[in-house]
């Protein structure tokens, strides 16, 4: 048996490997690959040292030919072992002894077994992977340990369709060939939702892009006129952010973008849509504000205001780390009326409000007046359309100090 999960381990990723590497290019973290199929069907017919070895074998089979090199060694020897152990617990549930043989049966206690094993199996791994991301990493974030719902539900899946493995192999070992089609068409179906992600990620910041949030924000408008409470729209303008590009490099440029990302995502709901119009500029549409809408929707904004004021962005350099501070934000806030709008309708309210903001010396929050044109919204030296005058930034590094 142990052959003959080997042999189809490799040909499943001889057929699948053009896919796997598209996965690994476009979903570097958290990559579930599929092979726990033939690893947890050992994990439950073999005696554990001959399953741990079909693990090692099946994955780095699946390294040489898929992930190398942008797995380097080091992961995929951890990788391995944290498998391993996986495999270990799962045996040790099934009830498999040295000799190899699960205390398999067609009876209730039989599924039973097997579905307790897939938890151990399950648990096991995600410990052991998230105990190392948040070791590695000096701020961690509960949801990349945990892993999104859509990757445990993937897990669990492959899972389900090793167990299945087993009992094909404990029936008839020709019986396993039917389990190729349906993982192979899982592996696509997972293709298709990771390149519909990038499609809509923009890749600096990890938010949406401008595409991506007309998209969906036009869907959660519709929504949101069948619901209690107008949403609202905030327009978002990273001050004299050039100033950071020409003084510290568009290296240190991208950090930034991307710390003001965190803050946004922090400081609204996961339901909100919070995107990347290009350049500086975010855009953030926050649904069912309630009663009170217009006060809701600026203290959210003068909390995000504040968060990017006080952000301390550490850009690791050749020359010592450095810092970058002293940033601030603009924004401009509009609610839906009560009569109604399109999307384009509250963008241009908030971008007018935006302008009033920076005419306003910039760091400022403003909402925005739907009954108001442009030009009038305007300070007298901004109009008809001019910016405001450029400040010098105040931007700190304590690099060589």
């Amino acid at each position: 048996m142990g052959a003959t999960l080997c042999l189809f381990g490799m040909v499943h990723s001889e057929i699948a490997l053009r896919v796997e590497r598209v996965r690994r290019r476009v979903n570097e973290t958290l990559h579930v690959d599929l092979s726990s199929v033939w690893t947890f069907a050992g994990a439950v017919l073999l005696p554990p040292a001959l399953a741990a070895c079909v693990a090692a074998i099946v994955f780095t089979h699946l390294w040489w030919r898929s992930w190398r090199p942008r797995v380097p060694v080091y992961r995929h020897v951890f990788s391995t072992a944290t498998i391993v152990l996986s495999c270990l617990a799962a045996a040790a549930i099934a009830g498999v002894n040295r000799d190899g043989g699960a205390v398999f049966r067609g009876n209730g206690s039989g599924v039973v077994l097997l579905v307790v094993a897939i938890l151990a199996y399950t648990t096991v791994n995600s410990a052991l992977v998230a105990g190392a991301i948040a070791v590695s990493s000096p701020q961690p974030d509960i949801g990349k340990v945990l892993g999104r719902w859509d990757d445990n539900l993937l897990e669990f899946a492959t899972l389900s369709l090793g167990a299945i493995t087993a009992i094909a192999l404990a029936i008839n070992p020709l019986l396993v060939a039917f389990v190729l089609p349906p993982l192979l068409v899982l592996h696509r179906a997972v293709l298709v939702k990771h390149l519909e992600e990038a499609a809509n990620t923009d890749g600096k910041t990890g938010l949406l892009n401008a595409a991506a949030w007309h998209v969906q924000a036009e869907r959660a408008l519709q929504r949101s006129k069948r619901r209690d409470g107008p949403p609202g729209v905030l327009v978002l303008d990273l001050d004299h952010f050039k100033a950071v590009n020409d003084t510290h490099g568009h290296l240190a440029g991208d950090h930034v973008l991307s710390a003001v990302a965190g803050v946004l995502r922090d400081e609204v709901r996961e339901r909100d849509l919070v995107g990347r119009f290009g350049g500086e500029e975010f855009v953030v549409m926050l649904a069912g504000l309630g009663g009170r809408a217009p006060v809701e929707l600026e203290t959210v904004a003068e909390r995000i205001r504040r968060r990017v004021a006080d952000l301390r962005v550490e850009i690791p350099t050749p020359d010592g780390p450095l810092t970058v501070r002293g940033l601030s934000v603009s924004v401009g806030c509009a609610v839906m009326p009560e009569s109604g709008a399109e999307l384009r309708d509250l963008l241009e309210v908030a971008d007018r409000a935006l302008y009033v903001a920076k005419g306003a010396g910039r760091n400022a929050v403003r909402m925005g007046n739907p009954a108001s044109p442009r030009s009038a919204l305007l300070p007298a030296h901004l109009r008809p359309d001019e910016p405001a005058p450029a400040e010098p930034p105040s931007l700190h590094s304590n690099a060589g100090d």
